[in-house]
């Protein structure tokens, strides 16, 4: 009964008989009790509200957060606060991963399938049934699903599958996309996000990177000359001076109103444009850099780095404000290793020097390509200031998040290769010696570089085995002593290197993963374990 009318209720009786006021008295009390304690209940039971923030081509250094054993000269050179804060009320993971370039990730992270299984193992084009290989005078193109990610059978070159926001969805959680998308190719089901399990979708879509930055510019929606890569829904902004990390955080705020006012649990995967290119200024930052005598390229990465982490300080300042924090997990993550290529519009730097220690960077197997920022945040459950090296990819997101949401039975078209992550949050000290691949049969770049094009890899434990598929040579690194893998140890420890390539060629065999061909012999690449 309502606590009003069951108040209004007893003094009614009061009211006929003033002698039983002290006996009612306690009655009410024990009753009112009874129902705060209920409600204290349902409290505590709730299901937590759940954000994925997720930054594109942010590597493992681009932040004043180490995520290494000490801080290195490219971490000072960033300024992310709120990052630090968030670390500090949760856990960092120094040994995160996930794949050497977006889709594949982002496919990933939705269906808790590695790439090399799900064969979303290359950017998808905004346009449908585009093969965004490079070509390549050696190699013909691996046959892979270039179309993406689908809810629905038999789409040409997809990956059909079961997403966990669907089935976030379907248990009662108000699912919020904003921002890049990048799951399919335009006229499949996998390029709007509401097929795939969200409610609500601002801004995603097919494109992989913004037109445009700049509200001056309207995000790339220029009258008569229409673009792919135009930044949709925010024709609030437009003629503003209001940066598009800016424009997205405050839409996605604005979501999130409702569900927090009606009690119902949310999930928010807040999937920032930046740090993709082009590099423009965000205006609000641009001239710390720049006074730190940055070039001009380095200066514009750096402050759509800071813009990223304003978004995330906005975030976390709005969940305190609604008294929703301590009721809110936050996983923080990019989806592939930073930038590493020099040139026009791009990073200043020397080719793959950007993410040092770690070797090479987007595009490639070594460390500098999949090893990743990550931090989560779930407040009464991870120990604030925690740090574990217990490895984690991507995939792992999937079964995670299903159980932070309490939700054990469900069922998905395909199989889950990712694993909880929750037992390494609750208990930081575990050290998983968890075995993964990466899987790159493709070209990426017109111009190969360390781990670039046509490689694969795997990691167990602290080994990590680099395939050439041009000419299958195998290298061998131990990360724990290496982690720029600097040292190849394959002719010293040849009984690791024999068990990693087995391993290697066996996955890959199993999930019958895409191979290219040698033009010259039609040949296919053969098995690490071949040669």
């Amino acid at each position: 009964m309502n606590p009003y009318f069951m108040s209004r209720f007893l003094n009614r009786i009061i009211s006929i008989n003033k002698h039983m006021k002290k006996m009612i008295g306690v009655v009410v009390a024990i009753l009112l009790l009874s129902i705060h304690s209920s409600s204290a209940q349902k409290i505590v039971t709730k299901r937590p509200n759940i954000i994925v923030f997720l930054v594109d081509d942010m590597g493992w250094l681009d932040t004043s957060v180490p995520f290494w054993t000490n801080k290195t000269n490219q971490n000072k050179l960033f300024r992310t606060p709120n990052m630090e804060q968030l670390a500090a009320e949760g856990m960092k993971f120094t040994n995160a991963y996930a794949n050497p370039v977006c889709t594949p990730s982002r496919v990933s992270m939705l269906t808790g399938v590695s790439a090399a299984k799900h064969h979303v193992i290359n950017w998808t084009s905004p346009f449908k049934n585009n093969n965004t290989d490079n070509v390549d005078e050696q190699m013909g193109s691996a046959k892979w699903n270039m179309n993406g990610l689908s809810n629905v059978a038999d789409i040409p070159f997809t990956f059909h599958a079961t997403t966990f926001p669907s089935l976030l969805k379907s248990s009662g959680y108000f699912t919020v996309h904003v921002g890049k998308a990048h799951w399919g190719s335009s006229g499949t089901p996998g390029s709007n996000p509401y097929n795939l399990g969200f409610m609500v979708n601002i801004s995603g879509q097919s494109s992989g990177h913004p037109q445009s930055y700049l509200g001056e510019e309207n995000y790339g929606n220029v009258p008569l000359k229409p673009t792919i890569q135009a930044v949709s829904d925010l024709q609030e902004y437009h003629g503003s001076n209001t940066f598009l990390t800016e424009a997205l955080t405050k839409e996605a705020l604005k979501t999130l109103d409702a569900p927090i006012q009606q009690g119902q649990p949310f999930f928010l995967h807040l999937s920032h444009y930046a740090v993709h290119v082009p590099l423009q200024a965000d205006s609000r930052f641009v001239k710390r850099y720049l006074d730190m005598g940055l070039d001009s390229a380095e200066a514009n990465y750096a402050s759509l780095v800071e813009g990223m982490d304003k978004s995330l300080g906005d975030v976390m300042h709005y969940l305190k404000e609604k008294k929703v924090d301590q009721h809110t997990i936050i996983l923080f993550m990019s989806d592939n290793g930073g930038f590493s290529l020099s040139g026009k519009r791009i990073r200043a730097k020397e080719s793959h020097t950007q993410n040092l220690p770690l070797k090479a960077g987007k595009g490639s197997v070594y460390e500098g390509g999949v090893r990743i920022p990550f931090i989560v945040k779930w407040p009464g459950i991870a120990q604030k200031g925690a740090v574990t090296d217990a490895p984690v990819i991507v995939d792992d997101l999937f079964p995670t998040i299903m159980e932070m949401a309490g939700i054990k039975k469900y069922s998905t078209i395909q199989s889950i290769d990712g694993k909880s992550m929750v037992d390494v949050i609750r208990k930081p000290a575990i050290n998983n010696e968890r075995t993964f691949i990466w899987h790159y049969p493709v070209k990426w770049t017109n111009t190969d570089g360390p781990g670039i094009n046509f490689h694969s890899a795997i990691r167990k434990g602290n080994w990590k085995l680099i395939y050439n598929m041009r000419n299958g040579v195998s290298e061998l690194y131990n990360l724990k002593e290496d982690i720029g893998e600097l040292n190849d140890r394959s002719n010293y420890f040849p009984e690791i290197l024999k068990e990693l390539k087995s391993s290697l060629s066996d996955s890959l065999r199993k999930w019958s993963s895409p191979m290219p061909v040698f033009k010259s012999t039609n040949k296919t690449v053969p098995m690490p374990d071949e040669l």
